[in-house]
Parts: C-alpha cells; structure tokens; sequence
C-alpha cells in the first residue's frame, strides 16, 4: 500500500522539471495562438497548446503563464505524459516558485517501480527483474500539492485493475500524504467489484521509504464457534535497518484474551533470526459441538513459541536454534486458524553449533521431540546434548594409510507417556552412551581400472543403562530396561574391490546425437566382516549406533554405464564432461553370514485416537507400511524366511535429454524366484515453464512370506506444473490412483502468483 500510495507523489512530481526552469533550446511549445500582454508579463496560449521536452510532454486547450506572479494555469484537457506516467485533469493551477498548486478532477495511469534491494557488506545488489512494475490507476476531485513533500486529495482513490470496471479500490474523502512520513486517510472504503468491503472513518498509513515504518498496524477481525467474536490489534516497532518488532492484543468474545509479540533481526551473511511468542487466558465457556451438543471449555492459561535463529559465532562456529513448543496441545489445536498449525501434534526445541578446527571438527545438538497421540499420552525423544568430535582422516606418519577418530557422548532421551487403566504411566528408556571409534584406510590406486579400498575400524561403545534380563524371547524395552551400565567392542574389517574396468569409446562424428559414445562395464565387490556382540541382546537399540550384531556381509554386482558426449549448444564444441545416456542395468547381490536374527515381529506404530474412518485409514496405512517392508526384504519382521540372501536387484537410470529423465528398479526374490517390488519413473521439462512426472509401483505377491496380498500397493502417481517465465503465476495437478482397489487415493489442484 505505501508504494500504492506514493502514486499520488507522481500528479504533481511529473510537472516539476517543466515549470521550474526555464525553457531550454531542446523544449518546445507551440499553439494556434499566441497573445502577450501587460508588457509581455502574461502569455495566453489559444488553441492545442502543446510543451515538448526530453521526458515530459503537456497537453491543454488554453494556457495562461503569468510572470509577475509566477503562475501557471491550465484549462481544457490538461494531459501530463511523462514516461509510461500519465495525467488527465480538466484544470491545473501551478506556481512555478513555490512549486505549490491543483489539478481538478484528476485521473491518470502510473507505473510504480519496485523497491531496489540494498546490498549488504560483501554482498551484492540484485537489480529488479524487468515486467516487475506495479500499474496504478488513480483519481480524484482535487489534488493539491500544499508543502514541499505534503499533498493533499479530496474525493479520490487509487487501483491496480485497469479495466473498465476495477476489480477492486480504495476510495477517501480525504488523503493528506506526507512523503516519507505518514498518509492521513478519512472516510476510507474498500470495495471489491464495486461493493463496499471495508470502511474505516480515520487511518494512519506508514508511507516511508523502504515500506517499513513504525506504526500501528490494520486490525483484523475473525469468528468462531468455539471463541466467538474476535478482534486482533497488533503495533509495529521499525527498530532498526535490521530489527523489527510487534507487539499484539487479542480479545475474544466467548473465552478471554491474549497477548503476543514477534522479534525478528537480519545482519546479512547468515546471521538472522526470528521469535514469535503469544500468551493465551481463557475462562470457563462452552460451545456447541458438530452433533448439536453442548460442549464444556474449562479455563486454562497457555502459551506458545515459535522461532529460529542462524548465528555465525566466534572461531568460525556456527550455531543454529529452533522452537516449536506449546503448553497445551488442546488450546493449539483450538485457536489455531491454518490447518497445518489446527492438526499439529508435536512440539520440539532444539539447538546445533557446528566447527572445524585444524584437520578436527565439533558438532554439538540439543533436540527434543514429543509426538502426542492423544491430549494425554506421547513419547518423547531426541537427545540432549550430543556432542561430536572428529579427526579428519589424514595420513599416518606421512605413508599412504590413512588415520581417523571419531569421539561422541550422547544423553539420548526417550519417554512413554501412557495412560493404562486410567492410571498415568511414564516409561524413561533414556541412557547415556559414550561412544570412541578410530579407523585405518589404505587405499590400492595403482591402476585406475582396479582399485581396494580397505579400512580396519574398532569401536568401543559405553552405556549407562542397560537390559541384563534380555534374551531372544524377551528383546530389551523400556519395560525391562534397568540402571545396570554395559560395554560393547567389536572390530570390523571391510574391503571395497572395483575392477577391472573396462571402457569403449566410439567416435560417430556424422551421427545427429552425439559425437562419441562409451560404455563401461565396473564389477564390484564388497566384504566386511564384523566380530560378533556378544551381548546385543542387552542393548536397547535407538539408532543404527546400536543395532550392530556382527557377522559377514558379502555384496557383489555389475554396473553397466552407456555415455553420450553431445553438443549442447549449437556451434560450439561438445562438452568434455559426459553424461549418461542409458545406463544399462546395475546388478546388486548382497550375501549375509553370521548373527542376524530374523524372527522378531514388526511393531505397527500407535494411532492417534480419532474418528473411526480416521483410524481405519491410519491402521491399513500401518499394515501396508508393515507389508511393504515384510516384500522388500528387511530382515527381522514376522512372515520372513531366514535367508543369507538378499534381493537381487535391478536399477536403470535414462537421461537421453537435459529435460527427459527415466529411472526403473526392480527386485526378485533370491529364495522363491519371483518379484517382490518393481518400479518405475519419468520426469520432464520443456523450457522452464512445463514440469511433468509419472511414476508408477508395484509390490510382488509372494504367498510365502505376505498372506493377505489385497494390503500390497499397486499405484500410479502424477503431477504437473505449469507457470509463467518469471514464475509469478503458475499452477500445479497431482493425484495418486490405487491401482489394486480401483480408487483414488488423492488428488489436488493449486495455482499461485508471486
């Protein structure tokens, strides 16, 4: 609205360079007649007067220029023309000193520039994309300009729609505009196709340069079934270049009241930072519930914060910080107007720094999660604090092997709030772990087309907690868990083999595609033989930390790859960089020996208590989750054959064109010969404007391992965006079709503008 307002700026700006200086061998004027009286002090111009410069031309009927008194007037069709800024009024009266004067009954066609970005220290200045100005038509009974950068206009608005009937406008009986200062509107409406909106009897309005000036801000008005009546005034605190604040009031109707603030700070190179906090007192009320029922509110006091923070810090330390913490799950949920915010059901704070120092580097993290499945009952996780500490690898004693150590403590929180026989029940799995693992690499580079990478790793792992009372039949979980600490070590050895390699390159000179073509063909192996854990079972595994058990793992493939070198741009050279054009399927076979254990049973996650249609939905979308994984072949989930094999897999990647990209997987079942899950998928891009993908799923049938085939998921999935050059408006479909139950699962249709 500022820059909106400032087009007003322009009905007496345009004229300034013509009436303030005298005409220069580059101005002309010229009319049917021209009259000089009063010892040539007065000129009356008669007929088509028209006044030609570089940048302005003026338009009128008749026109008057009075020396002695240093006045202009303009009478008949006074047309300003200065750029693509345009000026219609019937009369203008204009003091070429003072610079002071009127138009009457004015209108006229402005284009408002953007607001140029300033650069910060070390940082650069982005020009405004062309396209980007705002048209303003505006209007107005008089427009007078009374001070050097004061205007005054009566009966007058302004719009962006410039059709014949506006779609929208603001309309006052009186604007008193101050540049860089602020606009007083009286008797100021709103109105939408012609119908009145919004009316407000006085309004100060900010019209500074930059848009942002302290204030208060436009009040807002909502309502409610559940808090009736609502209105929310909020004050706006400029502080600074790179700080601001707000300060807001609500009062509802039904329930009370609240108060809330939001900081928010940028000083450039990564260094910003936001807070936004609110207070909320409520009393006892009640509303009526979907079912026509009378619903209880009981008082309550909550709040809710959330914000961000990225600091650069002292030793080239860099530290991060977020919060999205409620008090009260029921009063978020209730007095929260997006959907996104009405169904949140987790809080969390956290903080990271993260620094490098001489080969070393430290990552510190605090993070907390609670996950609510009813008002009542949650699990928290995350951990507090967990620091890092790392030797980057370099090498031992100057010889080819390679040294690195990896230090890390750990309090890792992990809490069950349950609620069992309407008895409170909170379950603590947290424990403390401390955790040192050096590692040796040596790497064989001696051929480029055969190379072995080997690394001896050992890894000593202290916990504060533990489950002594484990066994296979009773795994360790927070019911067992017991304040007895444990130690586990264990060593691995692993070994990467690539080779041999080999190439063939074509040279097609003539063909239309590319100039040359090559094709590799890369056997890999993998070998890591890990010690066994002795007593895994006593661990309680909350990352992949933990869920080591030792044995051997053999994996092993070929990866075929077809290169196309093209010219991309015409008349210039191809390329040196090749890119792929059709890779040609990579095999992958992993072979397992040793502890694994794979008669554990999948956990389905617990489901948040709702509607019936709600929880059928959450529980089938559990079962096929548990599915899917029971095909995939993740060991260690019920239905699963002990196996030392794993999927055979097959992967294909096409990228024949910068806009055309295709990938397809498929894996077969190593024991009972058949498919397990295939896939596949397309992408396209015409010309940054047209984005499309198609994808599609199927998991295999195998009796053997899942009973119940009507739960595995056959699916097609869609989407395509659409928008305009610059990206200011555009629009985006997507939908995804349940193939098996002949139904839609989803589909949506947005459009945007910038």
């Amino acid at each position: 609205m500022p820059r909106f307002a400032g087009c007003f700026v322009l009905l007496l700006l345009i004229a300034r360079p013509v009436v303030a200086q005298q005409p220069t061998a580059q101005d002309t004027m010229s009319s049917d007649r021209h009259e000089v009286t009063n010892n040539q002090k007065n000129h009356h111009f008669i007929g088509s007067f028209e006044y030609q410069s570089k940048e302005t031309s003026i338009f009128a009927d008749e026109a008057w220029f009075y020396s002695d008194e240093d006045k202009l007037v303009l009478v008949g069709n006074v047309t300003f023309a200065q750029g693509n800024n345009r000026i219609s009024a019937e009369r203008a009266e204009i003091n070429t000193k003072t610079r002071l004067g009127s138009f009457s009954n004015a209108s006229g066609i402005a284009n408002v520039q953007p607001q140029r970005q300033q650069g910060r220290p070390g940082a650069v200045a982005l020009p405004p994309m062309g396209g980007q100005e705002t048209v303003v038509y505006f209007f107005g009974d008089s427009v007078e300009k009374i001070g050097p950068k004061k205007y005054k206009i009566t009966n007058g608005g302004f719009t962006t729609c410039v059709q014949p009937t506006p779609r929208w406008d603001l309309h006052a009986d009186t604007v008193i505009l101050n540049v860089d200062h602020y606009t007083f509107l009286k008797q100021a409406v709103f109105t939408v196709k012609g119908v009145p909106l919004l009316y407000v009897p006085v309004l100060i309005y900010p019209t500074k340069e930059g848009d942002r000036a302290t204030g208060f801000l436009l009040p807002t008005y909502g309502t409610s079934s559940i808090y009736g009546q609502s209105i929310h005034d909020a004050f706006f605190w400029a502080i600074n270049r790179s700080q601001d604040a707000t300060i807001q009031h609500d009062w509802y109707t039904k329930v009370g009241q609240g108060v809330g603030s939001e900081y928010r700070y940028n000083y450039g190179g990564g260094n910003d930072g936001s807070l936004n906090a609110h207070f909320l007192n409520t009393h006892e009320s009640t509303y009526v519930g979907s079912d026509g029922t009378t619903v209880p509110l009981p008082s309550s006091r909550s709040y809710e914060l959330r914000g961000g923070a990225n600091q650069l810090l002292p030793g080239n330390v860099r530290a991060r910080a977020n919060v999205n913490y409620f008090s009260s799950i029921e009063s978020s949920q209730a007095f929260n107007t997006n959907i996104y915010d009405s169904s949140r059901s987790q809080r969390s704070f956290g903080a990271n720094f993260v620094g490098a120092w001489a080969g070393y580097s430290m990552n510190g993290t605090m993070d907390r999660q609670e996950y609510f499945y009813t008002t009542t009952q949650s699990v928290i996780s995350g951990a507090g604090p967990r620091l890092t500490v790392s030797r980057n690898e370099r090498p031992l004693f100057g010889s080819a092997v390679y040294f690195a150590l990896t230090g890390e403590y750990a309090n890792l929180l992990h809490e069950s709030k349950l609620v069992v026989n309407d008895v409170p029940q909170d379950l603590d799995s947290g424990l403390n772990r401390i955790d040192v693992w050096p590692q040796i690499r040596y790497p064989f580079k001696k051929w480029q087309w055969f190379t072995v990478n080997s690394t001896v790793s050992w890894r000593d792992t202290f916990y504060t907690r533990s489950c002594p009372s484990a066994d296979s039949s009773t795994p360790c979980s927070a019911t067992n868990i017991a304040d007895a600490s444990l130690k586990r070590q264990y060593f691995s050895l692993q070994s990467q083999i690539v080779g041999p390699v080999f190439n063939r390159i074509w040279d097609t000179p003539d063909n239309s595609y590319a100039e040359k073509f090559k094709h590799t063909i890369e056997p890999f192996v993998t070998v890591q033989r890990t010690s066994s854990v002795d007593n895994f079972q006593q661990i309680l595994v909350t990352d992949s930390v933990d869920g080591i058990t030792g044995g051997t793992n053999l994996a092993y493939g070929v990866a075929n790859r077809f290169y196309a070198k093209r010219r991309l741009t015409p008349g210039q050279p191809a390329q040196a960089v090749l890119r792929p054009r059709v890779p040609v399927p990579v095999l992958q076979l992993p072979w397992r020996f040793g502890n694994h254990d794979s008669s554990q049973s999948p956990v389905l996650p617990l489901v948040h208590a709702g509607r019936p249609r709600k929880l059928l939905a959450l529980q089938r979308r559990a079962e096929r989750r548990a599915a899917l994984i029971l095909v995939t072949g993740a060991a260690g989930f019920a239905g699963s054959v002990r196996s030392h094999f794993s999927p055979l897999t097959l992967s294909v990647r096409a990228m024949p064109t910068n806009e055309v990209n295709a990938t397809m997987r498929a894996d077969f079942d190593s024991r009972y010969h058949s498919l397990r899950a295939i896939s596949a998928s397309t992408t396209y891009a015409w010309s940054n404007l047209v984005q499309a993908n198609v994808g599609w799923s199927k998991t295999g049938c195998i009796p053997q391992l899942t009973p119940d085939c009507s739960i595995l998921g056959h699916d097609i999935d869609a989407g395509t965006t659409v928008h305009t050059r610059d990206n200011r408006y555009g629009s985006t479909y997507q939908f995804n079709f349940d193939i098996t139950h002949r139904g839609m699962r989803n589909q949506q249709i947005t459009g945007f503008y910038n």
